[in-house]
């Protein structure tokens, strides 16, 4: 399939919806690219939008992993004459189609040959708030939040608490703090908001410009709003080597949509006396001045590549600001602790609360993990999966900060006599399945293919209303595109039950070992002497043989 759109004549070719599920005649909603700007693809409902894709950052081939084994290509040709957007398979995938419905969905459908019909992939918009300008203007939908939630950008603030209260988010958000006046020397600086859908509305600043020169060209402008920077240069066959965009007037439409999805960093204008304070103002967001870089971690990694949305962004939190969240890593604040080293609870000045994990500067597998850690959730995006913040790297510390759990983890609850009673079936059930779920995209539905190798009660974390978030990667392990098995080099995670047993036929039932872990003994179950012993610690030949027979003669376990 392809979409099309000339830019000699800004006309092209649309996905158009049916009147209704049983009538193919045209029905009221559209997809196809933006006349007014080409970097983006519109859906309609009749004249007016109704939903927006992100914008174009320039990546002339995409890939997506739908299931095991196939894969979604999109392929983005842009010429003098015209764009156009290829969408294809992998070989050996099963018959796949876009389709617009007559509800206003845009939906990927596979077809599922054991049941004879279509199975739903992936569908748009994917939350109520998702729909254009649902947030108002300055404000956004967190799409990656559970459930999704309209919030206010940066620096910004309801226009009307009772109704941003109420759900009425029409008249949007007001800025906190007033601009200065232009020219009047009191400057202008830049918060960076990683991992946007960008707004809507947008001017394209014609030009090749650096990321230092595009921040300095919306500083200079007094009625520039905000502004985000993309390379071009591994994709534009019109020779554009960057694309610098801008926003004059109010910001509508915009998402926090996390890197898999094409989210990339918006930049917006701030008084620069916010970044003066003592304790400055910030909601674990790093500052951009103009002709500076923004200050987030690149986290990017060649491993298991295919998605190509670039480079991964996340902020960067100054270590003074975690020390004043957590009262100087107060042991009341204290909420946990591992290999890894300490967790606290914090509240930061915006007043979000968040946890924070700080690296014990006497691991020495921490550092080790927390690269791992850092460079492998900031790439995963699942409701089942802990969110990460932002991260603190200065001097010695190495600090990490993610969402707050207020159930902390499942082992707090299901090994406690008084707290387990709220664990009834359906907590439960629901409980495993996100479980479940959080996996199964790990080892299948991820662009990264990761074994998490330390999987346990206490890495379950649980949210207000006990949904499960698989926590802590530090041990995981990513597997390439093609990468079936892997091999390591020490044994790490949680272990269980080591069976020494050779023979799988010659071993014990897990029925029968659980009942030795209830009753605390091995007294009341004969349990079969290994036959082939496996993990002997071979010391020659000779003792070899003894310890052959010595461990033949040793009652099991």
């Amino acid at each position: 399939m392809k979409v099309r759109l000339s830019h000699l004549t800004g006309e092209g070719n649309r996905i158009v919806s049916w009147k209704s599920p049983g009538d193919p005649a045209a029905g009221s909603f559209s997809y196809g690219l933006d006349p007014g700007t080409s970097l983006q693809l519109l859906m309609w409902n009749g004249t007016r939008p109704y939903w927006r894709t992100p914008v174009w950052k320039g990546y002339a081939v995409a890939s997506m992993y739908l299931s095991a084994g196939t894969v979604l290509y999109t392929a983005i040709v842009d010429t003098e004459e015209e764009i156009s957007i290829a969408f294809t398979l992998s070989g050996g995938a099963a018959p796949t189609r876009y389709v617009v419905t007559s509800s206003g969905r845009f939906q990927l459908l596979s077809w599922n040959s054991t049941v004879s019909a279509w199975a739903t992939l992936l569908s748009w918009p994917s939350s109520g708030c998702s729909t254009y300008k649902r947030c108002g203007a300055y404000g956004y939908c967190d799409v990656t939040a559970a459930p999704a939630a309209c919030r206010c950008l940066d620096g910004f603030e309801p226009a009307s608490p009772t109704e941003w209260g109420a759900g009425r988010f029409e008249q949007g958000c007001r800025r906190k703090e007033a601009l200065p006046p232009c020219g009047g020397g009191m400057g202008v600086g830049f918060v960076a908001m990683p991992t946007m859908k960008v707004p809507d509305k947008f001017s394209l600043d014609a030009g090749n410009r650096s990321a230092e020169e595009c921040a300095a060209r919306c500083a200079a402008n007094c009625s520039c709003e905000a502004y985000a920077y993309a390379n071009l240069q591994s994709s534009s066959a019109k020779g554009e080597l960057s694309r610098c965009i801008v926003w004059a007037g109010e910001l509508v439409d915009a998402q926090m949509i996390g890197p898999r999805w094409g989210g990339e960093t918006l930049y917006l204008r701030v008084p620069v006396e916010r970044f003066r304070d003592k304790r400055r103002k910030t909601e674990s967001q790093k500052t951009l001045m103009p002709g500076t870089r923004t200050g987030t971690t690149n986290t990017s990694s060649e491993i298991g590549e295919g998605d190509h949305t670039g480079d991964l962004e996340f902020p960067s939190i100054r270590f003074a600001d975690i020390v004043a969240a957590t009262g100087n890593f107060s042991k009341a604040l204290m909420i946990g602790r591992g290999g890894f080293g300490k967790v606290y609870k914090a509240k930061l000045d915006g007043g979000q609360v968040v946890a924070v994990k700080r690296l014990s500067k006497d691991s020495e597998q921490g550092a080790e993990e927390f690269k791992n850690e850092a460079t492998l959730i900031a790439k995963l995006q699942h409701r089942n999966l802990v969110r990460l913040l932002g991260c603190c790297t200065e001097g010695a510390e190495k600090l990490l900060i993610y969402e707050y759990l207020p159930n902390k983890g499942l082992d707090a609850i299901l090994f406690d006599r008084a707290r387990k009673a709220v664990l009834d079936w359906p907590t439960r059930l629901g409980i495993i399945k996100g479980v479940a779920r959080g996996l199964l995209y790990l080892h299948q539905d991820s662009r990264l293919t990761v074994i998490h190798r330390d999987l346990k009660a206490s890495n379950v974390l649980l949210d207000a209303e006990m949904r499960p978030k698989i926590a802590d990667f530090g041990m995981a392990k990513i597997f390439g595109d093609n990468q079936v098995k892997a091999n390591t080099r020490k044994v790490v995670g949680t272990y269980g039950l080591l069976c020494v047993e050779d023979d799988p036929s010659r071993r014990p039932l897990m029925s029968s070992v659980v009942s030795i872990l209830e009753n605390g003994s091995a007294s009341s179950l004969s349990l079969p002497t290994p036959v082939q012993p496996a993990f002997i610690e071979m010391m020659g030949e000779k003792s070899q043989r003894s310890d052959l027979e010595n461990t033949r003669n040793t009652p099991w376990p």
